[in-house]
């Protein structure tokens, strides 16, 4: 049955503007630290948590707003969300201080959660399998638009405006994604009989996805050890390890009888791959990006728009050609246009790590960036169209929960491994440069200047590099000038250094999920599609 009513192609226009705006807001607020720090007066902890709170929310509530639009309707949960959303980013813009646009910021994080799942269900219900390619290569291609978008609207925003225009773009957004939504997607159909919630499972899911989610945020700020009096992030991962294993053993006995996770779902291969492969995917993308926009404005010195304009070739190629290359799989099918994407996703990102160097310009990671974009146009598409080709439309919320969910995790899981390998390298190679560096000072200088510069273990990375050392007593203006200089060329030449090394960790998220997708099946056309009658288990071929 189809509740959708009036030009598809006008409905996917509505999903996608939504499902922009959820993805947007993961990325764009980080250029705008500095500035949040500077008008508002906050700490640097309580911006972060502006960052964080947005992403826990997220990566804990996705999975249950998914199955709740399987059970109470898809489009009336994705207009709730929209309008949270779009009301929660007002008032993020009007904020007077850190703690209103913290509160602010996680009503944001629980509209986008309820959103987002229902955009991928509402395109299932929209496209028969035949016809999603194309379909999905315009959603992935929003999807990676909006990831690698970030940096460049956000920096043209604070650099023309302030931090809260960051937010207040997301109005014009969300009125037209509301109005096109209640216009064209019709009341959801009354079911054939009485959905029942699932309150353990929830509670269960919730709070094991809680305590990861924090402690993978959280786990570098404290290094890994005591937040609180007894509670450790060591801690807080075995209690998510634990109300995860009580999750499976509650949702096992609980299949038949509306489940939160309906388990037929992993019984197709490909949607259990493309599920491992939206966690890796989030894993290169977000230890890419933050990678490289530190990179960008810190090593090199680039204003916030000069950099966002560096990164365009990325958001601009994969804009243009996901669409085309949706087309492709309808026709060929996306296993292999996937494994393509993958691959050249690793060349493009290879290329631009061995280029990188403390004086490089922008016009010579035009190039890799470009190949990179292209990957990203051949993956997001065709991985969402290979998870899911098969699975029943009345399962769709639920699959795209899963899907979901673990993409948000894959980001914070990327997030943090990148960050605490960036730490650790950063640490080592300001050490080995300021000892390059400080042969050129007096012998008693020496040791008091390396110290300096060191970065301090979880005080994270500021973009646009971090403050002079302070000159010693008596120091003249000539050498306090000279000592500035020194260290703003260590923390270049280190952070350089961090970026090619830890770089890899992406190449290697996407290096695995090419692995992953070799053994997934190709889908294309009409066969394989569900039958109706087959909810729980998908039968493979």
């Amino acid at each position: 049955m189809r509740s959708i009513q009036g030009n598809p192609w006008a409905v996917l226009a509505a999903l996608c503007l939504g499902f922009f705006m959820t993805l947007l807001d993961l990325t764009i607020v980080n250029i705008a630290i500095p500035d949040m720090i500077r008008r508002l007066g906050a700490a640097a902890d309580e911006v972060l948590w502006v960052v964080n709170v947005y992403t826990l929310a997220l990566a804990v509530l996705i999975i249950t707003a998914g199955r709740l639009g399987d059970l109470y309707g898809q489009r009336r949960l994705f207009l709730i969300g929209v309008a949270a959303f779009t009301t929660a980013s007002v008032l993020c813009g009007l904020a007077p201080g850190a703690w209103w646009l913290i509160a602010a910021r996680t009503v944001q994080g629980v509209g986008a959660a309820v959103m987002m799942p229902q955009t991928m269900a509402l395109l299932v219900r929209v496209f028969p399998p035949e016809r999603r390619g194309t379909a999905m290569g315009v959603w992935g291609a929003v999807a990676g638009l909006a990831t690698v978008a970030g940096p460049t609207l956000g920096g043209l925003l604070v650099t023309a405006f302030d931090w809260r225009f960051i937010f207040f773009v997301n109005i014009p957004f969300g009125a037209i994604a509301l109005v096109l939504g209640a216009v064209l997607i019709t009341p959801d159909p009354k079911p054939e009989r009485r959905p029942r919630f699932d309150p353990s499972g929830v509670a269960l899911a919730t709070g094991a996805l809680g305590l990861l989610a924090f402690a993978l945020v959280e786990g570098e700020r404290f290094g890994w050890g005591t937040v609180y009096g007894p509670i450790s992030i060591p801690l807080l991962f075995a209690l998510s390890a634990v109300l995860f294993a009580a999750l499976i053993v509650q949702q096992r006995a609980r299949q038949g009888r509306d489940p939160l996770v309906p388990f037929g779902l992993f019984a197709d291969r490909n949607f259990s791959l493309m599920s491992l492969n939206a966690a890796l995917v989030s894993v290169a993308m977000i230890g890419h990006s933050l990678l490289f926009t530190i990179y960008l404005q810190s090593a090199l010195g680039m204003t916030a728009l000069a950099a966002g304009l560096t990164m365009a070739p990325m958001s601009v190629l994969s804009m243009v050609a996901a669409p085309v290359l949706g087309r492709w799989v309808d026709r060929l099918g996306g296993k292999f246009l996937l494994m393509g994407g993958f691959a050249l996703f690793c060349v493009g990102l290879g290329w631009l790590l061995l280029s990188a160097r403390p004086d490089s310009r922008w016009w010579e990671f035009v190039l890799p960036l470009a190949l990179m974009g292209l990957a990203v146009a051949s993956v997001f598409g065709p991985m969402n169209q290979l998870a899911m080709y098969r699975v029943d439309p009345r399962m769709a919320g639920a699959a795209s929960g899963v899907l979901n969910t673990l993409r948000q995790l894959g980001s914070v899981l990327g997030g943090a491994v990148v960050g605490a390998l960036m730490q650790a390298s950063l640490a080592a190679n300001t050490v080995r440069e300021a000892r390059t560096a400080a042969d050129a000072l007096p012998p008693e200088d020496r040791e008091a200047f390396i110290r300096a510069v060191e970065p301090e273990h979880g005080a994270g990375v500021e973009l646009g590099g971090p403050a002079p050392p302070t000159p010693p007593e008596g120091m003249s203006g000539a050498a306090a000038d000279r000592l500035a200089e020194l260290a703003g060329q260590v923390f270049s030449h280190a952070f350089t250094d961090t970026f090619r090394e830890v770089g890899w960790v992406a190449v290697g998220a996407m290096a695995a999920g090419l692995v992953a997708t070799a053994f997934s099946r190709n889908m294309r056309g009409p066969q394989g599609r569900p039958s109706p009658a087959r909810t729980q288990r998908p039968s493979q071929d």
